[in-house]
């Protein structure tokens, strides 16, 4: 029987911390355009990979079918399309507005697979959907009368929730033939020159920052990546699917928390109470749809 080297409790909620600093760290290096931010944090976390990948994965890459090189082109497409639209939509909303309206991802890839797989809803599905997406509603009438700016931040973290959906789904069939390690790396490099060819159209520049913002660049790179959906990822080994998702759940709370402390951001009577409602209708949805498996994290024993 396999034991886990450490627990796994433990490095979900380290996941959690991890990621929930990523918004924080898009509105520090706010001085540089939203793409260029995306395009570093996924080009930073391909040059990190690479020599593992080299030594470790080449053998994977000639083994790959047209079909799935065509699934993860279009994958990290998406992916590149979520990073743009969230973190430009973090230039004009809040971090608590923007982080919990990016956190209904679920829902829309549950929306996915039904309109593309068929995938049955179940009736708790369905009611809990509706919750979310009235707690989202809050939140936006909320921004609206704050300005209009805001509304459209939270339009766009939406769309970068819709986004991450694509990625998923064409990536999920791709990611039981390939290695963890092998199909992030081809994304993420996808994604990056993705981003580059779109910076070029956009004419940003690729230099010229402030040397505090290559460290908030590489600290995308570094912790949301790795310590947060890489930590995710080995986590499964071990725990179900749903623990994860509930995690992760808890992100607009630490990057709410985070965000007053480090940017003195304020969350208005509309955030709480709609973010509330988004996060009960994010437990029910989970609760609702995870399967029935019972999961035991059993500490290691000394051979005798």
């Amino acid at each position: 029987m396999r034991f886990p080297p450490f627990n796994p409790y433990i490095a979900i909620v380290v996941g959690v911390l991890s990621v929930s600093a990523s918004a924080v760290l898009v509105k520090l290096a706010s001085g540089a355009p939203a793409a260029i931010i995306a395009n570093y944090r996924l080009l930073f976390a391909v040059i990190i990979m690479a020599p593992y990948i080299l030594l470790k994965h080449r053998h994977e890459f000639r083994l790959i079918h047209t079909k799935d090189w065509l699934l993860s082109i279009l994958a990290g497409v998406f992916l590149a399309l979520h990073f743009i639209l969230w973190f430009e939509s973090l230039n004009y909303t809040s971090v608590a507005s923007s982080v919990v309206l990016v956190t209904l991802q679920p829902i829309f890839a549950f929306l996915g697979t039904f309109l593309f797989f068929k995938e049955r809803f179940s009736f708790g599905a369905i009611i809990s959907m509706i919750i979310a997406l009235f707690g989202s509603t809050i939140i936006s009438w909320g921004d609206f009368q704050i300005s209009g700016m805001a509304l459209f931040g939270d339009i766009l973290a939406l769309l970068g929730a819709i986004m991450m959906t694509g990625y998923f789904l064409f990536g999920q069939k791709v990611r039981r033939r390939l290695s963890l390690m092998t199909y992030t790396f081809i994304v993420y490099g996808i994604g990056s020159l993705t981003l580059i060819g779109y910076n070029v159209v956009l004419q940003n520049s690729f230099i010229g920052y402030p040397t505090d913002h290559w460290i908030y660049f590489l600290i995308l790179a570094i912790f949301p990546t790795f310590f947060g959906h890489t930590l995710f990822n080995w986590a499964l080994k071990w725990v179900s699917t749903s623990t994860i998702s509930m995690g992760i759940v808890f992100e607009p709370v630490g990057a709410s928390i985070l965000a007053y402390f480090i940017l003195d951001e304020h969350i208005t009577y509309a955030q709480w109470l709609g973010g509330s409602i988004v996060l009960f209708g994010l437990f029910l949805f989970i609760m609702s749809t995870k399967r029935k498996t019972k999961v035991t994290i059993s500490s290691r024993r000394s051979s005798s």
